[in-house]
This record gives C-alpha cells, structure tokens and sequence, in this order.
C-alpha cells in the first residue's frame, strides 16, 4: 500500500498551530515543482520547474490573479532532499488564514493532504535514514531539556545506529564461519573457531550491556521522571513543590487539607525532565470530597517512577504516618524530613530505618534543597556521571528489542560448549540479527510504522 502512495505528492502545514512570524506549506513528490508553477509568481517570471536546487526564490503566491500572500519559496530537487523526493517549501506569513488558504489551493492542485508523520515516513522508505533515527525526529520535537535533545539529535545523526551495526556485523562473521562448516560437513569445525565464536559472542554480550545499563537513564530523559510528593496534610507538600519551581504555584495556608486536587508540572532538574505532582495529604476522609481526594492521591503514588514522602521535622510520628510508610515500602522512595528549621520533635531514627535515602530540609526558606535535588539525580543515573556517548538508547521499543538479542546471544554462548547442532546456533544467532535489523528498520511491517509514525504531527 505503501509503495502506491508514494507516488502521491503530498503537502501539509510544517509549523505549529497559532499566529507567528513565519509558516511553512510543504510539498514532497514527484509532481511538487508543477503545482508550485501553478501558484508562484516570481520577480524575474520564472517558474519553480527551472529553479536550482537548495535555491530561495521571493515572489507571491496567486490563486487566479488574486495575491494569497508574499512569500520564499524554497526548491529541495531529489535525492539531495530530507524525503529524497522533489520538496517545495513555501515561507509564508504565519497567520492561520494565510497558510490554510495556501494549504487549501496546493491540494486543489493535485496534493494529497499528508498523513502523520509522512514526510519521515518517506525518508525512512526512500534510504535516507534508518528507523531509529526516524524515531528520533519526533524525539528532538518533544525533548523536554537539553540533555534529552542531546540524546535525540545524537540518535538522529546515527550513533545508535552504529552501535547496533557493530553488534550485527559481529554476529553476521559468526555465521559467515559457521555457515561454512554446515555447507561442508566432512570438514569439522575447529576448536578455534568455537573459542573464536564465544569470544566473538562474549564482545557483543559486552556491547549490549552497556547500551541497556545506560537505558533506564535514557527512557527518563526521553519520557520524564514521574515523581509524585505525598505525606500528611500540613507536613509542607505545597511548600516544597513551591521551593523546587522556584514559583508559587500551590496554595500555602495554615490550613490542613487546603490541597483536595493534584497539581503537576514539568520542571528540569539538573538536566533531567521531572513531571512532579503535588497530591492532597494522606488521611482518614471525612467527607466525600477528602475521599475523593485521597484516592487520587494514592492512584497517583501507584503511577509514579518515584515517591517523595514528607515528615514534619517539629511533630512526633504518628499512626498515619506509620501507615503511610507501610503503604509505600513497595515503591522507590525518597523520604524528605521537612522544617528542619523548627524545634525536632520527629523520631528520626524511624524514618532512616524505613528508608534508604533521607533528606532533611526547609522547603519555605530553601535550606539543603539541592540535597534533595542531588537525590534525584543521583536516582536516575545510581550515583554514576552519565556518559553521553553511550547514552543512546531511551525507546521502550529499542530496549525490549535489545534485551531480546541478547537473551539469544547468552543462550548460544551457554550451549556452545556443549557442541550442538551447528544448525542451532546459527538460527539462534539469525534470530538476534532480526531483532536488532527490527530497531533499524531492515525488517518492518505497515503496523509498526503505522504506530510509530502516528505520533508525529502532519507537517513532519
């Protein structure tokens, strides 16, 4: 199906929704030049079919004699373009009516509005990149701090692929060996060549370690951290989501229970994407409103990467507190001791014999809030600096694919000196190869990019 539509030339607006200073119409396929002929009048009277590639070409867009609008329109001639089609961009006024009429008269003229994701579909389909760095496109799009558009633009200009290339040429001169000996079965395979293969196999198993001991740090540049703060009404949630914004976003009163709903936001933490939601305090209910809020506090706390759980620094602990600790003891934690500015009333030792990671603070005055800060950071990457280079892998996708290969690869190098059919160790290892060509897109089926590619808005 695909292959057919391919052959449809395609447009769609590339910006965002909303006024701006400039918005892009773009068209890819074969016949991108004539509409444009069909609608751009330039200076010097040319028509697009006879512009240069990479060339910017001021003039008006022109419905029947009526100016649209004043534009550049730009000529990208295949292969050298991002869909390795004929790719026409119009640069127009950003307003919602110029570009939707530009829009409108491009498909009047034989375009086919795009589909999600179409443009990176055809680069994908066309050679010009692999999946993953397809994947990456919609990543760099949604990167939510400098580290994960690092990531992203990384995987963007191939260094997962690479690291995934090196494994499967590796695996691929396994088999070229193996192969070899099953096509000539009088010859026995050397002892050698098996301790070449587990070392070969041993290099790869060592690869795919270090690229899935990175994962989990990746995932939550890519996705965020989901941390929710929980504790008894009073005990100063608000405060410290307040402190770590560095804003008043949530109410501070005296009152207990002033927070009934959640309150989210999106903060960056020394680099990592933190989705952070302040939830009402833990107590008995008494009345259906209270109900109410405790169960979506506690449907959040079941949801989370990360529970921050705080204690009063000037209050004892008390039953709810200790029940609250037994509901939690399941999930990774970080226990905050919060006012320590005040008198200590808290058993401390409670709390450090119930948690591994304790931090004591002040949220309302901002005392030792980088404490808490250092915590979370060192939560995602165990107390390890992260090492970009090898940084690559934060797709849910890539990671099961990976886990998958190397599953195969360890139950070959466990087998293979107990000499097996040399039939069993090549169809173990072609397996892996398919998962691994599976993150580059080698082997692909219209389902798997049907899900990927409907992620992405139209205009990419």
């Amino acid at each position: 199906m695909w292959e057919d539509n391919l052959q449809d030339t395609i447009a769609a607006i590339s910006t965002a929704n909303g006024e701006g200073g400039i918005g892009i119409v773009r068209l890819s396929g074969k016949d991108s030049l004539k509409v444009a002929d069909k609608i751009f009048v330039g200076l010097d009277k040319n028509k697009p079919t006879s512009f240069k590639s990479y060339t910017m070409h001021y003039g008006k867009i022109v419905d029947q004699h009526k100016i649209i609008d004043e534009v550049i329109l730009t000529v990208m001639r295949r292969p050298n373009s991002y869909t390795r089609q004929d790719v026409v961009e119009i640069n127009c006024h950003g307003g919602r009516l110029a570009l939707r009429k530009i829009l409108d008269l491009v498909l009047e003229q034989g375009c086919r509005l795009a589909s999600p994701g179409e443009f990176t579909r055809r680069a994908f389909l066309n050679g010009r990149i692999d999946l993953a760095q397809a994947e990456a496109v919609i990543d760099i799009i949604r990167a939510k701090t400098d580290s994960a558009l690092k990531i992203s633009l990384g995987q963007l200009n191939g260094s997962l692929s690479r690291e995934i290339n090196k494994i499967r040429r590796r695996l691929l001169d396994i088999l070229v060996i193996l192969e070899a000996n099953i096509d000539f079965p009088e010859e026995e395979i050397q002892a050698q060549d098996l301790e070449k293969t587990s070392r070969s196999l041993a290099s790869a198993d060592a690869q795919l370690n270090l690229l899935l001991n990175n994962a989990s740090g990746g995932r939550i540049l890519r996705e965020g951290l989901h941390v929710v703060i929980c504790g008894k009404p009073n005990v100063g949630k608000s405060s410290l989501l307040n402190a770590l914004l560095k804003k008043e976003r949530s109410i501070v009163t005296p009152v207990a229970g002033t927070t009934r709903d959640t309150i989210e936001e999106l903060m960056d933490i020394k680099g990592i994407p933190v989705r952070i939601v302040d939830t009402a305090g833990i107590l008995a209910p008494r009345n259906l409103i209270e109900r109410k809020a405790v169960k979506l506090a506690r449907n959040e706390i079941k949801a989370a990467d990360l529970v921050i759980i705080l204690f009063d620094a000037s209050h004892n602990l008390d039953g709810q507190d200790l029940k609250l600790i037994k509901e939690i003891k399941h999930k990774k934690t970080i226990a905050v001791i919060n006012k320590i500015d005040l008198k200590a009333e808290i058993e401390k030792k409670v709390i450090l014999s119930a948690f591994s990671k304790v931090v004591l603070l002040a949220a309302k005055s901002g005392k030792n809030l980088n404490h808490l800060e250092d915590a979370l950071y060192d939560f995602v990457y165990q107390g390890k600096l992260p090492n970009p280079e090898f940084m690559l892998v934060s797709n849910l996708r890539h990671i099961h694919a990976l886990r998958d290969a190397q599953k195969l690869i360890n139950q070959t190098r466990v087998i293979l000196s107990d000499q097996p059919p040399l039939e069993l160790i090549t169809q173990n290892l072609k397996d892996a190869c398919v998962y691994l060509d599976k993150i580059l897109g080698k082997s692909f089926s219209e389902d798997l990019l049907d899900r990927i590619f409907s992620d992405f808005c139209i205009g990419k």
